[in-house]
C-alpha cells in the first residue's frame, strides 16, 4: 500500500514539476517576446502600426520583469535561463537613455554654451501646494530661471492674460534676455512656446501643426562667431489627466477606457507627422541644429530615434542617475530633451526636481569648440 501511495505521489510531483515548467517557460518566453517589440518599437513609424508605441513607453518596466526571471531561472538551476539572458542582452546598450551612473565635474569654460528646456505646464499643474494663484507660480519659475543664468532657455506651455502682457513681464523679469515667441491667442489668454536668449538672433520661424494647438519654433542664434539654430519643440501630449479624480472614472469605466485609447491613438499618430515637419526644416538648415523641448515620447520611439540623428543627447553624455522629466510618472519617463550636433560635446546634464510643473527643468552645457 505504501508502494502504491508512493508511486502515486512521484507522479503527482513529476506532472506537477512539468506544468511549472511549461508555465515558466512561457512566461519567459512572453517577457522576452515583449521586451524585443519594445526595441523594434524605435524603428517603426507609428502612421503605419500605432500600437508599437506603447511597447516603447513600458520599455522600463518590461525590462525589469526580465532579469527578475534570469535570476529565477538560476535558482532552479534552469536552462530556461537562456531566454531572458539573451532578451536583457541589448538592453546593456539602452539602459544609458534611462540611467546612468553619476560622473566626475567637468570644467567649462567660455565656448560652452548653457540651454535650459522646461515645459512650465501654464503655470497651472504645480505640485507645490503652496502656491495661492498660478502668477505666484510663475514668479517662483522665473526667479529659478534667472539663477541657472542660462544662455538659451526654451519654455513651453507658457501662458499669459495676452502677447502684451507676456512681453511685458518678461522683459521686467528676465532683463538681458531676448523674448521671442510663438503662441496661440484666445479670449484672455495666449499660450505657446518662448525661447529667452542672451545671444543675438538672426532670424525665427515657426512650424506650424495641423489640428494641434501644440507647435515648434526655431531661432538662429549668434555663438561665438557662429550661427546655431535652436529649435524649441512641443510635440502632441496625450492629453489624459493624471489628476484626475478617481469617483469621476469609476463612474463610467467603459467611457473613461474608451477615452482615453482614442486620446492615446490620435497623440501616437500625430507625432511621428509633426516630427517629419521639424526634420524637413533641420534637413534644409544649413548650420547645426539643437533639438529641445518636450517630445511627449521616451527614449525608445520613433520620435526620439528620428530627431536623434546626427545628433546627440545630452543625458547620455552627461546625465546621472535618472534621467526622467515627467514628475508624476518617474523614474519611468524621459520625455524631455536637449539634442545637439554630433561634433559637440556636452559637459553637463542636470534634471532639477522643482514642483512648478508636471515636468521637470532640463539643463544642458554644450562644449562648442
Amino acid at each position: 500500500m505504501g508502494r502504491k501511495n508512493g508511486k502515486t505521489m512521484r507522479k503527482k510531483g513529476k506532472k506537477h514539476g512539468i506544468f511549472f515548467g511549461i508555465t515558466s517557460r512561457t512566461l519567459m518566453a512572453i517577457s522576452a517576446g515583449l521586451l524585443l517589440l519594445s526595441y523594434l518599437s524605435s524603428y517603426v513609424n507609428p502612421a503605419k502600426a500605432w500600437f508599437m508605441t506603447l511597447f516603447g513607453l513600458l520599455y522600463a518596466p518590461i525590462l525589469t520583469v526580465n532579469p527578475v526571471l534570469l535570476v529565477w531561472a538560476l535558482f532552479r538551476r534552469s536552462r530556461a535561463f537562456i531566454i531572458p539572458l539573451v532578451a536583457i542582452l541589448p538592453s546593456v546598450f539602452i539602459i544609458g537613455k534611462y540611467y546612468r551612473p553619476a560622473s566626475g565635474t567637468v570644467s567649462e569654460d567660455e565656448r560652452d554654451l548653457r540651454i535650459i528646456t522646461y515645459n512650465v505646464g501654464r503655470f497651472s499643474l504645480s505640485q507645490d501646494e503652496s502656491f495661492s494663484s498660478w502668477k505666484e507660480c510663475r514668479d517662483s519659475v522665473m526667479e529659478y530661471l534667472k539663477s541657472r543664468d542660462a544662455d538659451i532657455i526654451c519654455l513651453q506651455e507658457f501662458q499669459s492674460e495676452s502677447v502684451e502682457a507676456m512681453t511685458s513681464y518678461l522683459g521686467r523679469t528676465m532683463k538681458g534676455y531676448r523674448i521671442n515667441y510663438f503662441v496661440n491667442e484666445g479670449p484672455g489668454y495666449c499660450s505657446g512656446n518662448v525661447t529667452l536668449s542672451r545671444t543675438p538672433v538672426r532670424n525665427k520661424g515657426r512650424i506650424s501643426f495641423e489640428n494641434s494647438a501644440d507647435l515648434a519654433f526655431y531661432t538662429d542664434h549668434e555663438v561665438g562667431g557662429d550661427v546655431l539654430r535652436v529649435y524649441n519643440c512641443h510635440f502632441q501630449s496625450y492629453g489624459i489627466s493624471l489628476s484626475r479624480p478617481a469617483e469621476s472614472m469609476e463612474a463610467d469605466y467603459k467611457k473613461t477606457v474608451r477615452e482615453t485609447e482614442d486620446k492615446m491613438k490620435r497623440s501616437i499618430i500625430r507625432r511621428p507627422e509633426q516630427v517629419e515637419q521639424v526634420m524637413e526644416s533641420i534637413d534644409s538648415c544649413p548650420v547645426g541644429a539643437i533639438v529641445a523641448g518636450d517630445f511627449n515620447d521616451t527614449p525608445m520611439s520613433y520620435t526620439y530615434y528620428r530627431l536623434c540623428r546626427g545628433r546627440k543627447d545630452s543625458f547620455e553624455e552627461a546625465g546621472s542617475g535618472s534621467g526622467a522629466t515627467y514628475s508624476r510618472l518617474k523614474p519611468f519617463l524621459r520625455i524631455d530633451y536637449v539634442l545637439f550636433p554630433d561634433i559637440y560635446d556636452a559637459v553637463l546634464h542636470k534634471v532639477e526636481q522643482k514642483k512648478y510643473s508636471d515636468h521637470y527643468p532640463v539643463e544642458a552645457v554644450i562644449n562648442m569648440k
